[in-house]
C-alpha cells in the first residue's frame, strides 16, 4: 500500500539525487529511506530509480511517477488545509435569517465585517419573521436567526446581542417635533400607526403595556406590515409611531425621531439549533456580531 510518506521520501530523493541528503531532509536514517523507496517500487511494480555509486537517477517510469507524486502531495496538503480552515470556520456556507428592522442597524455592519474576515464563507441572508425563523431553524433552512425575544422553541439556543430603546417617530411639522425629548404621556392624545399584532406580538404588547402604565391605550388608526410604509404614513401626518431606535437610521423626508424618557428596550438575540453552537461557522459569526456591536456601543 502506497502511503504519503513513500511519496515524500521519493520526491526528496528525486530532488536531492542522493540517499544521504534525502534522508536528512525527511528526518529519517538512510537505511529507512532506502527501504521506503524499495517498498514503493514493489508496490508500483517497476523500477523508479537507478542506483549508482555517485548519484541517484530516475528511470523513465520514475520521472512520470515524480509528476504524479508532487501533484498528490500538493493536493493532500490543500485538503488538510481546507479541513483546518473549516474547523476554524473559515470556509463553508452560512444562512442567516433576520427580522426586517435589523437591515437598518447592526446587520449590515456585522455581515460586512464577517465577509472581510471570512471571504471563503458564503453568506445567504433571508428576511423572515421570528416565527418563520424558528420554523427555518427547525427545518434546517437557516443556520442562525436574528430576532427579538422571546424565543419560544425549547429546541433552540439563543444569545443576547444588543438592546435598543424605543423612540418616537413624528411628522416633521408636528408641534412635539420642536421638543428635544418626549415623555410617553405626550403622545396620549395622538393617533398611532403600527404593525398588526399578529405580525409582531411581542413588540406590540410591549408598547401597549408601556402606554397603559402611563394611563392610556394608543389609538391605532392605520396598520402596515413594512417599516418604510409605516414611516411614510408618519410623514403624511396619519399618526405617530414608536419604532426601535435603529430604525431612525432610515432617513425619510417629513419624519423626525425623538428619544422618549423611560422608554423600554427591545432585546435582539441570535438563535440557532441546540447543538449547532459548536459549528465553527456559527461560532465565528457570533463572535464577529458581538465584536461589531460592542464597538458600536463604545464599550
Amino acid at each position: 500500500m502506497i502511503e504519503l510518506r513513500h511519496l515524500r521520501h521519493f520526491v526528496a530523493l528525486a530532488e536531492e539525487e542522493h540517499f544521504g541528503r534525502a534522508a536528512e531532509r525527511v528526518f529519517v536514517v538512510q537505511q529507512a529511506l532506502s527501504n521506503s523507496i524499495r517498498n514503493l517500487e514493489e508496490e508500483v511494480g517497476v523500477p523508479l530509480v537507478l542506483r549508482t555509486t555517485r548519484r541517484v537517477q530516475l528511470t523513465p517510469a520514475g520521472q512520470e511517477f515524480l509528476v504524479g507524486a508532487r501533484e498528490t502531495l500538493l493536493l493532500a496538503g490543500q485538503t488538510v488545509e481546507r479541513a483546518r480552515r473549516a474547523a476554524r470556520g473559515e470556509v463553508g456556507r452560512l444562512t442567516v435569517g433576520f427580522v426586517s428592522g435589523l437591515a437598518f442597524g447592526g446587520l449590515p455592519e456585522i455581515v460586512r465585517r464577517f465577509r472581510e474576515l471570512y471571504p471563503n464563507v458564503s453568506v445567504d441572508l433571508r428576511e423572515l419573521t421570528a416565527q418563520e425563523q424558528e420554523a427555518g431553524l427547525r427545518g434546517g433552512q437557516i443556520d442562525i436567526g436574528l430576532m427579538l425575544l422571546p424565543v419560544r422553541d425549547p429546541t433552540l439556543d439563543s444569545r443576547p446581542l444588543w438592546r435598543q430603546p424605543l423612540v418616537a417617530a413624528l411628522p416633521a411639522e408636528h408641534p412635539l417635533a420642536r421638543k428635544r425629548r418626549l415623555k410617553i404621556s405626550d403622545l396620549s392624545r395622538e393617533n398611532f400607526v403600527f404593525f398588526p399584532r399578529q405580525l409582531r406580538a411581542t413588540y406590540f404588547d410591549q408598547v401597549m403595556r408601556w402606554c397603559a402604565a402611563s394611563g392610556f391605550t394608543p389609538h391605532v388608526v392605520q396598520e402596515a406590515i413594512e417599516i418604510p410604509t409605516l414611516l411614510s404614513l408618519v410623514a403624511a401626518g396619519v399618526g405617530v409611531f414608536l419604532p426601535i431606535e435603529f430604525f431612525s437610521r432610515l432617513s425619510l423626508p417629513g419624519v423626525v425621531y425623538r428619544p422618549v424618557e423611560d422608554a423600554p428596550t427591545v432585546e435582539i438575540v441570535a438563535v440557532w439549533r441546540r447543538g449547532d453552537g459548536t459549528s465553527p461557522v456559527v461560532r465565528a459569526f457570533l463572535t464577529v456580531a458581538e465584536e461589531v456591536l460592542r464597538e458600536g456601543s463604545g464599550k
